[in-house]
């Protein structure tokens, strides 16, 4: 995984407070770039970006993607050559809970950055990072290939099915010249160190063990695509460079682990629960509650293997345990940049 390309470009991310943007820009400055961020404040406390040290090291817009006036002026001030669109409500279970603010930020934001990319100009790569949930989802026991029906089932699944709608429309309507490459990223479930958020396995596998009490797994034979986070962020950088230098690579690319590491969120927690030690352990509660979520869901990703060269890494086994070595850093109040970036350094040299 070679990073120079990204050295001196000028990259525009929406979402860099969260999670994966935090983890992005953490690549990001090491490998040289110049990188504005435009997003919300972080939506957890605690929360990686502020952990990362992430803010003295790029220029940090706090903004509402919906803004679009607000996001275009942060946008023409950073004169962007790349743009990776990670803003997003991204939680299933808050769909449910407001769907109308769901839709709202993940349509209309992408609209809104497409809107800045359009009329602004001067980006030759724009990735658009949706789900692995856009999917009409069948429940069968095959990956979904990119020419699947697109029809997420609640309104953050549909949301993001729409959002891909946007980005297609835009690019068949206002990018046939092909100056500016226009892709979508449908990323499995991420796992690893400073996700801090509700309603997600590993993060309530921690809130749990922290607190010396068993975790509660409210479907255990749910079965996801599983991945560390470096492995759909080294995907999208791979996406955003090439697409940048040939436009004929740009597309909709699928992006999640070997069928092998596709597991049950039962597996899930007994790996966790070993990597954690201390005799931690699961349980499912009597009885379950709760939203409509599919049951089985994987992803094809021939797509990008085969055209880009891009292969998984790290197996699910070793996604958890760098996850749990990040958290027991943090706990102990270690150095977690050091560990962010040894990560980073063994991973992009594998």
């Amino acid at each position: 995984m070679d990073l120079t390309f990204w050295k001196g470009k000028r990259v525009f991310i929406t979402g860099h407070t969260g999670f994966k943007g935090s983890w992005l820009c953490r690549v990001l400055t090491g490998a040289g770039a110049d990188i504005t961020g435009y997003a919300l404040t972080p939506p957890t406390n605690p929360n990686l970006f502020s952990i990362s040290g992430i803010e003295d090291k790029i220029n940090s817009c706090i903004g509402d993607i919906r803004d679009r006036d607000m996001l275009a002026r942060a946008f023409d001030k950073s004169q962007p050559e790349i743009v990776i669109h990670m803003a997003a409500q991204p939680l299933v279970r808050d769909s449910y809970k407001n769907p109308a603010y769901t839709y709202e930020t993940n349509m209309l934001g992408t609209v809104n950055i497409l809107e800045c990319v359009r009329t602004i100009g001067g980006v030759k790569s724009f990735l658009n990072v949706t789900t692995d949930k856009v999917y009409h989802n069948n429940e069968w026991e095959w990956g979904y290939r990119e020419t699947d029906a697109l029809d997420g089932f609640d309104p953050y699944s549909n949301s993001k099915s729409c959002a891909e709608l946007i980005t297609r429309c835009y690019r068949d309507s206002f990018f046939l010249d092909k100056k500016t490459a226009i892709s979508t990223a449908r990323a499995g479930n991420v796992i690893g160190g400073g996700d801090f958020a509700n309603d997600r396995i590993i993060p309530d596998c921690i809130r749990a063990a922290a607190t010396k009490k068993n975790i509660i797994i409210r479907n255990p034979i749910s079965v996801r695509p599983y991945q560390h986070v470096l492995e759909p962020l080294f995907a999208y950088l791979l996406i955003a460079n090439k697409q940048y230098e040939d436009t004929s690579f740009m597309g909709s690319y699928n992006v999640g682990p070997d069928d092998k590491d596709c597991v049950s969120t039962g597996v899930l927690a007994d790996l966790f629960c070993k990597a954690w030690g201390d005799g931690q352990s699961w349980e499912t509660p009597g009885q379950i509650s709760g939203p409509h979520e599919a049951n089985f869901l994987k992803l094809d990703c021939s797509k990008i293997k085969s055209r880009l060269g891009f292969r998984p890494r790290w197996s699910v086994d070793e996604a958890v345990k760098r996850t749990v070595e990040w958290t027991r850093v943090y706990m102990q109040k270690g150095d977690v940049c050091a560990v962010m970036d040894e990560q980073i350094l063994l991973y992009k040299c594998l």
